[in-house]
């Protein structure tokens, strides 16, 4: 099986930087200082789990115009369900979070689990960039964990 190609830079620090919200929520989540240091300076929307939710509706849909434009890739007897499967997140993101923080945090859960579950049957068609599988392999893992501080704790 040959090598994917390396991440390219540019793509990789913009992701890194997507996980600030995500890591900001679990860590002011799990320290009282740092979220009441959070909470006078941001809000209470950017602390805590607030902000993992929020931010974690806004990347599901995000992900969904990720997804659409590789649709648009698709050969015409798969384009159907490679544009159908391309909203399933900004419409999972829109109807499974409305709910109290564990609950909602647990379907954004979910819901970035399905988009990996997307992403590869995207990759495995051929519809992606050689490196992004192992791109949101890594970011998805990264996303769940910081979620779950949410959830378990």
């Amino acid at each position: 099986m040959p090598r994917s190609p390396r991440i390219p830079p540019i793509p990789l620090a913009l992701a890194l930087a997507g996980l600030i919200p995500f890591a900001w929520g679990a860590l002011s989540y799990l320290s009282p200082g740092l979220s009441a240091w959070g909470l006078q300076t941001f809000g209470a929307r950017f602390v805590g789990p607030y902000v993992q939710l929020f931010y974690g509706s806004v990347i599901l849909s995000f992900m969904s115009g990720v997804l659409w434009g590789f649709a648009t890739r698709a050969p015409a007897g798969r384009a159907g369900i490679c544009y159908a499967l391309s909203v399933l997140p900004a419409l999972w993101a829109f109807v499974m979070t409305g709910g109290g923080p564990t609950s909602a945090g647990m379907n954004l859960i979910f819901g970035f689990a399905g988009v990996l579950l997307i992403d590869a049957a995207f990759s495995a068609w051929g519809l992606t960039p050689g490196w992004w599988l192992r791109l949101r392999v890594a970011m998805t893992a990264l996303v769940i964990a910081c979620l779950s501080v949410g959830v378990i704790w």
